[in-house]
């Protein structure tokens, strides 16, 4: 009878485990629809630049003229194939596994799927990017976590505002601090430590952009990073806004990680201040 039982629950526990492999696919095609909408509009504006310098060069047959317009033809042609490979990559899974990645680039290649959507709702981006190690991760991964921070953020300022995306190396743990933060309406206190949890949501629904209120997207980007070995953390005052902290690991790092180890040390990450919630 206890073996009948064992096995009915690892049966359970497998077809748990299936649906929730299933959930993140779901997801994950949810958000690339949703992305695909948003950079559609922005390759029309490029092509729209290319038909209208074309056509000025069409017109004009002075040289200084038509260079102007071959130039900007070059480099909007280059700006749709950057869009282009940019979203190809999230669509092929482009990475097999971790590797190492340069997070500025980056992140500049998802601010650019996001350009349109951030100018019309009026969002001011302020960037800090020093010199830092490079991350180990799987970069398609991690930019649908920034995919997801970022968005929520824009959210979070309907009106329009500021939302700032530093990265800095945190020398004494060797991991890369990227820090997403918008000085939007701020998460209750009492609504903070459940954000993680799946189908948990603080929107009504999707906005007017049809994006938002599953409640699956953070618990998707706690279960990326953790698979990282990295670390989610969010500090959120209301009135003031928010920020999301990822840490995640170096090539440095990783590498040691995966050294043999003579003596086994247990780390225990510390409190980092209040109120903060941690992902993991």
């Amino acid at each position: 009878m206890e073996d009948s039982g064992s096995a009915e629950i690892a049966k359970l526990r497998e077809q748990i485990e299936s649906l929730k492999q299933q959930l993140v696919q779901a997801q994950r095609l949810t958000a690339l629809g949703e992305l695909v909408g948003t950079t559609t509009h922005e390759f029309n504006n490029v092509l729209m630049t290319i038909i209208n310098y074309a056509k000025m060069g069409i017109r004009h047959k002075d040289a200084p003229t038509r260079n102007k317009c071959f130039d900007k033809i070059f480099n909007a042609g280059n700006r749709a194939a950057k869009i282009t490979n940019t979203v190809l990559g999230m669509a092929r899974n482009r990475s097999a596994g971790q590797e190492p990645t340069d997070l500025k680039l980056l992140i500049e290649n998802t601010l650019l799927l996001l350009e349109r959507e951030m100018n019309k709702y009026r969002i001011t981006l302020d960037k800090s990017f020093p010199e830092i190690p490079q991350a180990f991760i799987d970069g398609n991964q991690i930019q649908q976590v920034l995919l997801n921070l970022l968005i929520n953020a824009r959210q979070a300022m309907p009106r329009g505002g500021r939302l700032a995306i530093k990265l800095r190396h945190d020398a004494e743990e060797d991991m890369i601090d990227l820090i997403v933060r918008d000085y939007g309406a701020g998460i209750p206190a009492e609504k903070l430590p459940r954000i993680f949890d799946s189908f948990y949501t603080t929107k009504s629904g999707p906005d007017a952009s049809g994006k938002g209120g599953t409640g699956l997207g953070l618990s998707m980007c706690r279960d990326i990073i953790e698979a990282h070995h990295g670390r989610i953390q969010v500090q959120s005052t209301v009135g003031k806004g928010t920020a999301f902290t990822l840490k995640l690991p170096t090539v440095t790092k990783a590498t040691r990680k995966c050294a043999p180890v003579v003596v086994p040390v247990t780390s225990v990450p510390g409190a980092v201040g209040q109120p903060m919630v941690s992902g993991k």
